[in-house]
């Protein structure tokens, strides 16, 4: 049986990774081998080398990445041949196979404990990727892998675009101009949405405008309680109460950040007597994929303006310390 070399960055317990060299073997049956182009990193993947991450959510050793692209090299028995040199990306949150949650990728229906790649499972800051050929979802011919590593957080906002259930010329804010939150302005300006960014400072406001955003402000405070649809992306204390009173009667509000506290108090009575519907996001199912590909292919997606540095897998260290600098760090990939 062929094995392939190859390097991975490997986090061995909290603050303390090494570089190893791998070997990988053909696919098995059902399954396909990727060799990985880029990989991003992602503040769940810094949470995991400090040791915040919760420990049900985390599995020691483990090679980090989840926002992955790559290239189909090998496929094991049962996948079509055809899917050899084609561009991917793929989910990581695995569901049992033949189930009503793996059909439809429902990421609350698991029948089964929780495993992703890059936290339980071996992800992307490697060479190669092993994966079930059925979480892969084809890039067009040609397509630019670099900008398609920025296809998994996109995947997260876009179920919260479909959770929010806008159309055009919806009023939404957007609470936080991270990555999520760029790449979630990008999809709704594509939905013919009016949106409006709301950030703790100005430092992204040129690049808001960017992706879409139609207004800007540093002060949530200034805005009334307008909006169809409040897409959170901040993942900060505090930050749920706020984004459910920027929404107006009857609106919804979708949260997608997870607070390293949780320090909000969200009001029943504040929620019931407006009629706030209020929605969470834990990962991305096939149908949120399905839509950031699309997106990604029709050229509405474009991660391109988001990414800030990249790095060689040897120097995952020096990565992880530029985003933990805040030097003005958004997207950092590592090319394996």
């Amino acid at each position: 049986m062929t094995q392939r070399t190859g390097r991975a960055v490997r986090i061995t317990e909290p603050g303390s990774l090494e570089l190893v060299d791998t070997t990988h073997a053909e696919p098995g049956p059902g399954e396909a081998l990727v060799e990985v182009a880029y990989c991003g990193i992602c503040g769940s993947d810094r949470e995991v080398f400090a040791g915040t991450r919760p420990a049900e959510f985390v599995r020691y050793p483990v090679v980090p990445g989840h926002e992955w692209s790559g290239t189909v090299r090998a496929v094991g028995a049962g996948v079509p041949e055809q899917l050899v040199g084609r561009g991917v990306v793929g989910q990581g949150i695995r569901t049992a196979e033949g189930t009503p949650a793996s059909v439809e990728g429902d990421t609350e229906g698991w029948p089964q404990d929780y495993e992703e790649t890059g936290f339980t499972l071996p992800g992307g800051w490697s060479t190669w990727l092993t994966l079930p050929a059925r979480y892969l979802h084809l890039l067009p011919e040609g397509a630019d892998l670099r900008a398609a590593a920025g296809i998994e957080p996109a995947a997260c906002v876009a179920e919260a675009v479909l959770l929010a259930d806008v159309t055009a010329g919806s009023k939404v804010a957007v609470v936080g101009a991270g990555t999520l939150g760029l790449l979630c302005v990008q999809l709704l300006e594509g939905a013919g949405c009016e949106v409006t960014v709301v950030h703790h400072n100005d430092e992204r406001r040129e690049l808001a405008e960017r992706c879409g955003a139609a207004h800007y402000t540093g002060d949530a405070s200034t805005l009334g309680a307008t909006f169809d649809a409040v897409i959170e992306a901040a993942g900060v204390p505090g930050i749920a109460r706020t984004s459910v009173r920027l929404a107006r009667r009857g609106g919804r509000v979708v949260l997608t950040g997870i607070p390293a506290q949780d320090a909000d108090d969200l009001s029943s009575l504040e929620l019931v007597s407006r009629n706030v519907h209020v929605l969470t996001v834990f990962g991305a199912p096939t149908r949120a994929w399905a839509y950031a590909v699309r997106a990604f292919s029709a050229g509405i997606l474009d991660p391109t303006p988001l990414i800030t540095h990249e790095f060689d897998l040897a120097e995952a260290k020096d990565a992880l310390d530029e985003l933990a600098a805040r030097r003005g760090a958004l997207k950092v990939l590592l090319k394996p």
